[in-house]
């Protein structure tokens, strides 16, 4: 597996900007709440092998720092009860991608565990090393899904569903982009609550 830098030049920022694409970021995160994607960021590229790529671990993705974080470490990162910092999780398939070919690991329904989670963390959120002492909270048991398709297939997730990458057992490379939707503004309670939020909000039992 490598990793290829950061990718902002037209065609990515059109890939990430369609019609169908903005309008389903309106739907899950609701309009003038979301910032248009400026790239598609990095790719894993994953080979065949029946090695592990190293990076195969079960998480969510975290997304911001407080002051006084290491910064030099990764698992410092934190997430929060209101996913501050990411609106969705999203999957662009530049490749076809079967069962053999590397598809990203999805945790069915893990989101509402990790929303009961963070719950109790507060504004301030777990870091990494938290969520992985946690176990991610416990989602072993939930119904593994595949993220799979051709070539152009996007996936839009919560952000708190629990995945991982997995070995390319397959014969072809996989190519796949995985930025975040950024929220345009911090959580506000004014606002009628998105679909994403509203998840949040039944997960954890308060009012919808």
């Amino acid at each position: 597996m490598i990793r290829l830098g950061g990718y902002a030049d037209e065609p990515f920022r059109k890939a990430a900007n369609t019609p169908v694409l903005h309008s389903a970021y309106d739907q899950l995160v609701g309009e003038n709440r979301w910032l248009a994607p400026q790239g598609l960021g990095t790719f894993p590229i994953r080979f065949p092998s029946p090695e592990s790529p190293g990076d195969d671990g079960w998480h969510i993705d975290a997304s911001f720092m407080l002051p006084g974080d290491d910064e030099s470490d990764f698992f410092s990162i934190r997430a929060n009860i209101v996913s501050k910092g990411r609106a969705l999780l999203m999957l662009f398939l530049f490749s076809d991608v079967g069962e053999d070919d590397a598809p990203t690991r999805i945790r069915t329904g893990s989101h509402a565990h990790m929303a009961r989670f963070l719950l109790p963390y507060g504004e301030n959120g777990a870091t990494m090393h938290q969520m992985m002492a946690g176990n991610f909270a416990d989602t072993e048991h939930c119904a593994e899904a595949l993220a799979t398709g051709p070539a152009g297939t996007v996936y839009l997730c919560h952000p708190f569903l629990v995945h991982a990458a997995q070995p390319n057992r397959g014969s072809r490379v996989k190519f796949m982009a995985q930025p975040p939707l950024m929220p345009a503004h911090g959580f506000d309670p004014a606002l009628p609550p998105s679909p994403v939020q509203t998840a949040i909000r039944k997960a954890c039992g308060l009012k919808l």
